[in-house]
This record gives C-alpha cells, sequence and structure tokens, in this order.
C-alpha cells in the first residue's frame, strides 16, 4: 500500500437503488481493426515518429472488435449496469461500419448491460477540422446515422467526451492528434465543438431521445497562495479548463471576455448549445490543479496532465505536495471530488441537471492493484459525501474497464480494471475488478 492511502477498505456507504453503476472505454483506444474504418487524425499523428512515447499505434490495440463478446463477458460477470465506450466516426462512414455497433449493442442488451454510446471520443475523421465551422454539421448528421442504426435499442447518449482536453492538448498545444499549436488561436475549436454538441443533441432529440448528457472533464483549482497575482491566475486557469465548457452549456453564455473571441454569430450559437441539449450532465474527474502566478518556482517545468507547457502563458502549475500520485504523476485527491461537485452545485444552481461521473480511475502496474483499489474507494466515499451534500448524483463510470491503447503516452500507462497482454491479447482481471464485482454485490443486497 503507498503512502497516504488506507489499507483495503471495509463497505461502501450505501448508494440508491437506482444508482447507476459503469465502466467506460474510448474506440480508438481498444478496438483495432483500422482495415474496417477510414483514418483519423489519431492515425495520421501517430504514424508520425516522436509523437507517442513509445512509438506505438492503435492498429491492434486491444483488438476489441474481434473480441467484443469475450469483453461484454467480462462486463457482466463484473455486475456493472452500463458500459460506456465511443463510436468511431470513421467505422460508421466505412461500409458495414455500424454492423459492428449494431452486434456489440445487442451483446450487451442481451447480457443485461446497458450500451451507453459517446458519439465522439477525439478520433476525428481525416480531412475534418474543428476549426472550421461546417465540422459542427457533418458531426449532427453523423449523430443521425447513429441514432437511426442504433436508437431502438439505445437510450443515453453522450455527445462529446473532452472538448477541454481535445482543444488545449490537440489544438493549443499540439502534444495530441492533430497536432495544431495555436495556443489561444484554438478557441475556435472549443466553439465548434460545443455547437456540435448543441446540433447533435437536435438530431436526438428528433430521433426521440430524452437521455442527452456530456461528458466534461473538470477539477478544481487552487490558488498557489493568497498573493493576488496567484489568485488571478488560478482564476484564468479555471476559466479556460472548467467556465470555457460548462458555462455556455448550462448558463447560454461563455465567461466574460471570452465570447467576443468566439467565430460566427455566437448568440444563435449559444442558444443552441445551451437550449433542451441535456437531461444529465457528464464530469470526468482525475485531480485537482495548483496554480501560481507565472514566474513560480515551477515555472521552467509547468505540466499539464504530463504535457510540458510552453512559457508565457498567463500562470504556471504548481505540485501539490504531500499526496500520493499515480504512475501518470497525478496527485490522489479524493476529497477534491466533493468539492468539485459542492462547487458546480453552488455555482450553477438549478441550471445545474443531474450529474453522472461519467470517468474517474488511475494509472498504477500490477495485476495486484491494490492502490486502486484504495484510489476507487476513496473517491467513491468522496462521491457519497457530496450526494450527502445534497449534489443530485446520479451514476458513476469507472476509466477504464481494461488497460488500453494511452493516447501519446503510446501503451505505457495502464487504467485498465482488466490487465492487457498486448501481446497475446490475454484478459486478466486485477485486484481491483474482484473489489469492484464484491462491492456491487454488496450494493445490492
Amino acid at each position: 500500500m503507498i503512502a497516504g492511502m488506507a489499507d483495503t477498505p471495509d463497505r461502501l456507504p450505501e448508494f440508491p437503488r437506482d444508482f447507476l453503476w459503469g465502466v467506460s472505454t474510448s474506440a480508438h483506444q481498444i478496438e483495432g481493426a483500422v482495415d474496417g474504418r477510414g483514418p483519423s487524425v489519431w492515425d495520421l499523428f501517430t504514424a508520425e515518429p516522436g509523437n507517442v512515447r513509445d512509438g506505438s499505434t492503435a492498429v491492434v490495440a486491444c483488438d476489441h472488435v474481434a473480441r467484443y463478446r469475450e469483453d461484454v463477458a467480462l462486463l457482466a460477470d463484473l455486475g456493472v449496469d452500463a458500459y460506456r465506450f465511443s463510436v468511431s466516426w470513421t467505422r460508421v462512414l466505412s461500409p458495414g461500419g455500424l454492423d459492428f455497433y449494431d452486434r456489440l449493442v445487442d451483446e450487451l442488451c442481451a447480457r443485461g448491460v446497458r450500451p451507453v454510446p459517446t458519439l465522439f471520443h477525439w478520433d476525428l475523421p481525416a480531412g475534418l477540422d474543428w476549426l472550421e465551422r461546417d465540422t459542427a454539421f457533418r458531426f449532427a448528421e453523423y449523430a443521425a446515422l447513429v441514432v437511426a442504426r442504433l436508437g431502438d435499442r439505445v437510450t443515453k447518449w453522450i455527445t462529446l467526451n473532452e472538448p477541454a482536453e481535445h482543444t488545449l492538448l490537440g489544438h493549443a498545444l499540439g502534444t495530441h492528434a492533430p497536432g495544431k499549436k495555436l495556443l489561444f488561436d484554438a478557441l475556435p475549436v472549443a466553439h465548434h465543438q460545443l455547437l456540435a454538441h448543441g446540433l447533435a443533441a437536435r438530431a436526438l432529440r428528433a430521433a426521440g431521445v430524452r437521455d442527452i448528457g456530456i461528458a466534461n472533464s473538470h477539477g478544481p483549482t487552487w490558488p498557489a497562495s493568497a498573493d493576488p497575482a496567484d489568485t488571478e491566475a488560478a482564476e484564468f486557469y479555471d476559466v479556460i479548463l472548467n467556465r470555457l465548457f460548462s458555462d455556455p452549456l448550462l448558463l447560454g453564455a461563455y465567461p466574460a471576455g471570452l465570447g467576443e473571441l468566439m467565430p460566427g454569430d455566437v448568440a444563435a450559437d449559444l442558444e443552441v448549445i445551451s437550449r433542451d441539449t441535456l437531461d444529465w450532465y457528464g464530469i470526468n474527474y482525475y485531480q485537482p490543479t495548483k496554480v501560481g502566478a507565472p514566474g513560480g518556482p515551477d515555472d521552467g517545468a509547468t505540466e499539464f496532465s504530463g504535457i510540458s507547457l510552453p512559457p508565457g502563458l498567463p500562470f504556471s502549475v504548481r505540485e501539490i505536495d504531500g499526496r500520493p500520485v499515480t504512475d501518470f504523476g497525478w496527485p490522489v485527491v479524493p476529497e477534491a471530488l466533493t468539492e468539485l461537485l459542492v462547487g458546480f452545485r453552488d455555482r450553477y444552481g438549478d441550471r445545474l441537471p443531474p450529474v453522472v461521473i461519467t470517468e474517474n480511475g488511475c494509472a498504477y502496474e500490477g495485476i495486484d492493484d491494490q492502490e486502486r483499489i484504495a484510489y476507487l474507494d476513496g473517491h467513491l466515499r468522496a462521491l457519497h459525501g457530496a450526494m450527502t451534500a445534497g449534489v443530485d448524483v446520479r451514476g458513476y463510470f469507472v476509466w477504464s474497464l481494461m488497460d488500453n491503447f494511452e493516447w501519446a503516452e503510446g501503451y505505457t500507462k495502464r487504467f485498465g480494471l482488466v490487465h492487457v497482454d498486448y501481446g497475446t491479447q490475454v484478459r486478466t482481471p486485477k485486484s481491483s475488478y474482484h473489489w469492484l464485482r464484491d462491492a456491487l454485490r454488496a450494493q445490492r443486497a
């Protein structure tokens, strides 16, 4: 057991009987079978030497397209209510591409696991560009294709995953696909993704869907000190990483000063983005961030999610001392999840719909992963604390079902409840898998 974490925990507090328990994955990270789809921006990005830490690609990944029945059996044995997966836009546009998702959804339904598809998890088809407004309309057309095929069995939908990371890492910093380094000129990417959400929600509504969410990443921003320069820098960071994406959706307005930087008829777009587009709000939570003014002690090595940030930004990210860290170097702070959720409730009031934690998890090596057990236990207790404080949370999804291609980290980081031997594709449930299975059985006893 690592320092600062408890021994194997006692039974979790009791969650509501209708609470939705699930696990998450994404298409590019697990599917493989690239001959059954067209190229995405991630295929182009990983083909360039130096873009992925171990030089790997997702050509095979977890071979999920061929092994989905085995993976659904793992889900059924785990005892989760729901499986959050993503649909590959490029696969859908390829001949027979939707057939795979038909089979997957049928298998999930047959095993009593609710399918919860995410329509976009970063794998934009090559040739499209979020800098272009038209991409939002192409996304809505794609959403209409998918719901027309799967909507008879799928009722709960997610439009986008983490538009903040896709904007910042993929378009501002260039460390993710498509590798653009536009810094603040990447803001149109944020706007067009939000517009895509609104347009896709309209397409889903037209098909009769009444259970729509989005999966946004959020975490508390902590000022490095009470010094006004540090608090101002932290407020700026919080706006860019959090409120840039939650305010338009929940309030119908950008934070002050940002709306005029967005392209097009922003007022009209905000109506599309915010009006009747959400039945619940998805939050991906991993860590808080300590932020200070530029020129601080760590300014020469500023990082965001393990990515080195360029100099000259109006903030610097500081280390959070005294906390255990994951293999990604992320601090483990379960109580920050309570803080985040209560803060959302206080900020947005009755504009905040019910919340679902659409991702929460950690990177650790090993099959006897006691650190992951302690992590999940701590965060579930923190989540329960937020619910006790009055936050309406309806579900929780672990990231991830299985080890997978971890974007620019390649296969060097393992988030799974199930270990994957990438050479043989053998799946081995970890100790955390068995712990979660037992915890879910106890919840239903």
